[in-house]
C-alpha cells in the first residue's frame, strides 16, 4: 500500500525577516523539501544580511524574492508569481515589526508584498527578545491577527541572542513541521473518540524494584498525535514515559497492568477506536513488599502470576468500537499476530519483529506489518515512528463505521 506524505506536492511559501533565527529557515526548507513540498521564499532586506538568498535558493530549486523592484526582475509581478495556488504560507522567523506590518495591513516589500497577496491559511512563529515578545502592541497585533484566522506558533523559553534567557526562541523545528502537517491534514475523524495505550506498565516487587520492559512509549504516542492531527478527540492511557504528550490530547497516566486495565475499562465505551498499542506486562509478582527488601532477606525466586489481558477482554465484551492491536514478536511473527487476531476478535493488528534492526522497543523507526480482519496483508519498510504513525491511522479510518 503506497502512502503519500501529506506534505507531498504541497506548495508553501516561507517568509523569512531580520533576525538571529533566520539561520534556522534553512533547516525549515530542508525538511519540508525532504517531506515533497515545494516551497518558494520571500525575504526581508534585513534578513538577507543574516542568510544569503543563495542559500534559500539552492535548497528550495527557485528563485528568492528578496527585492521587489531589482533590476533583474522578471518580466512578471514577483510577489503575485510567488503567491500562486499556494497551499499554505509560514513566516518563520518573524520579527515584532514584520508582525506589526502584517497586522496593519502594510505592504512596502518584498515579504510584506508577497503575504499580502496569498489567499492560503498563514502560520507565524515569532523570534524575539523577551521584553519585546511581552511588549503589548506587540500582544495587541498578535490578537488581531488570531481574530482573523491566523496560526501562531508560540516561541520557546531558553538562551536569547542577547544573553539573556526567557521566552522568545523560535519554535523548534520540528515542531513547526508539526503543526504545518496538521493543517494540511484532512480531518476525517471529526466527531470520533479514539482511544490510545502507550508505554511499558511496571509489577512492583517491593518499593524501589519492580518488572517492566523497554517500551518507551513512542508509537502509542505519536498514533495519539495522528489521530489528533486528524481531527479526533484523543484520549491517551500511559504508562511511565519520559515523551511529552501531543498537544491538545487528555492523558490519564497509569504505572501497573492493574492501572491500565482500570482506565481502559472506564474510557472504553466512550470510545469510537480503541488502539492497544501498549507494552502491558503479562505477569505481576504474587507478593508484593510496600518495603525494601534487603539483600541479605531476599528469596532468590520470585512467584508470578498473570495479569488480566486487557485486549481479549475488549474483544469478548465489544461494543461499538474498532479494535486494533499490537503485537511484539521474535518467531512466527505473522502466524502468532494472525492467531492473536482472530482470538482476541480484532479488526485489525499491527504486528513488528523485536529482534529485526531498527524495528524494537526504544527506537525512533519501526517496520511493521498491517493484518485486518479480511486477512488483506500490508508490510512496510523501517520508517519514522511518526510517518508510520499517520499510516495505521489512514489505513484505519475507511474502517470507521
Amino acid at each position: 500500500m503506497e502512502q503519500r506524505d501529506l506534505l507531498f506536492g504541497r506548495k508553501i511559501l516561507l517568509g523569512v525577516s531580520g533576525s538571529i533565527a533566520a539561520y534556522k529557515a534553512v533547516e525549515i526548507v530542508r525538511r519540508l523539501r525532504d517531506r515533497g513540498a515545494e516551497v518558494r521564499v520571500a525575504m526581508t532586506k534585513n534578513a538577507t544580511y543574516f542568510v544569503s538568498p543563495l542559500t534559500f535558493e539552492t535548497l528550495s530549486g527557485f528563485p528568492v524574492l528578496s527585492e521587489e523592484f531589482a533590476r533583474e526582475e522578471r518580466t512578471s509581478i514577483g510577489h503575485i508569481d510567488i503567491t500562486k495556488e499556494l497551499d499554505l504560507a509560514l513566516i518563520a522567523p518573524a520579527t515584532a515589526n514584520i508582525i506589526g506590518k502584517i497586522a496593519a495591513g502594510i505592504a512596502d516589500d518584498a515579504l510584506t508584498t508577497a503575504f499580502m497577496a496569498r489567499d492560503c491559511p498563514l502560520v507565524i512563529a515569532p523570534a524575539m527578545n523577551e521584553r519585546m515578545y511581552r511588549n503589548p502592541i506587540l500582544r495587541r497585533n498578535i490578537d488581531t491577527l488570531t481574530d482573523i484566522g491566523v496560526k501562531f506558533i508560540a516561541p520557546e523559553s531558553g538562551s536569547l541572542a542577547c544573553g539573556l534567557i526567557g521566552e522568545g526562541r523560535l519554535a523548534d523545528t520540528d515542531r513547526i513541521i508539526r503543526e504545518l502537517t496538521s493543517l494540511l491534514t484532512p480531518k476525517d475523524l471529526a466527531g470520533q473518540t479514539v482511544l490510545v495505550t502507550a508505554g511499558p506498565t511496571r509489577e512492583s516487587i517491593d518499593a524501589v524494584r519492580f518488572i517492566s520492559n523497554p517500551s518507551t512509549g513512542k508509537m502509542g504516542y505519536a498514533l495519539a498525535a495522528a489521530a489528533k492531527e486528524r481531527g479526533a478527540d484523543v484520549i491517551l492511557i500511559s504508562g511511565p514515559s519520559q515523551l511529552s504528550p501531543p498537544q491538545g490530547v487528555k492523558v490519564i497516566p497509569v504505572v501497573s497492568a492493574g492501572d491500565m486495565h482500570t482506565a481502559v475499562k472506564e474510557q472504553a465505551l466512550k470510545s469510537s477506536i480503541i488502539i492497544m498499542a501498549a507494552a502491558v506486562s503479562d505477569f505481576t509478582p504474587l507478593q508484593k513488599f510496600d518495603r525494601k527488601i534487603k539483600k541479605d532477606n531476599a528469596p532468590t525466586s520470585l512467584q508470578l502470576e498473570r495479569t488480566v489481558d486487557i485486549l481479549r477482554e475488549l474483544g469478548n465484551d465489544k461494543g461499538e468500537y474498532l479494535l486494533i492491536g499490537f503485537a511484539a514478536e521474535t518467531d512466527n511473527v505473522e502466524r502468532n499476530a494472525i492467531q492473536k487476531l482472530e482470538e482476541k476478535h480484532l479488526d485489525m493488528i499491527v504486528v513488528n519483529d523485536v529482534l529485526q534492526s531498527g524495528s524494537g522497543f526504544g527506537t525512533d523507526t519501526n517496520a511493521v506489518t498491517i493484518i485486518d480482519r479480511t486477512g488483506k496483508r500490508t508490510a512496510l519498510p523501517i520508517m519514522p515512528k511518526d510517518e508510520l504513525a499517520r499510516i495505521i491511522i489512514s489505513t484505519i479510518i475507511p474502517m470507521v463505521r
